[in-house]
């Protein structure tokens, strides 16, 4: 089974930005959709941002226009990234990406002054 691995998430200032990666073990489908979540302590994991097979891609409510997925254009690299700007205390949460029917083991971000 495919594996994912996540990095990038640290602890950043409130207004600062960081940008997550998560690098796949193998060769993904294009029929996959690729998707960042996140969950916070005592709170449900949510979907921030995705990447359908085909259509557009979709932000949550609380992150649009903050918040950016994008896939490597290097194809070869079986990466996608979430850059995350203007960070806010509500966005600290463990961050996990989702690809090919597997998770990655999170990243933490932690945003706080």
């Amino acid at each position: 089974q495919v594996q994912l691995v996540e990095s990038g998430g640290g602890l950043v200032q409130p207004g600062g930005s960081l940008r997550l990666s998560c690098v796949a073990s193998e060769n993904i489908s294009p029929l996959y959709a690729m998707g960042w979540y996140r969950q916070a302590p005592g709170k449900q994991r949510e979907r921030v941002a995705f990447i359908p097979s085909r259509g557009e891609t979709n932000y949550a409510d609380s992150v649009k226009g903050r918040f950016t997925i994008s896939r490597d254009r290097d194809l070869s690299k079986n990466t996608f990234y979430l850059q995350m700007d203007n960070l806010k205390p509500e966005d600290t949460a463990v961050y996990y990406c989702h690809w090919g029917g597997a998770w990655g083991q999170g990243t933490q971000v932690t945003v706080s002054s």
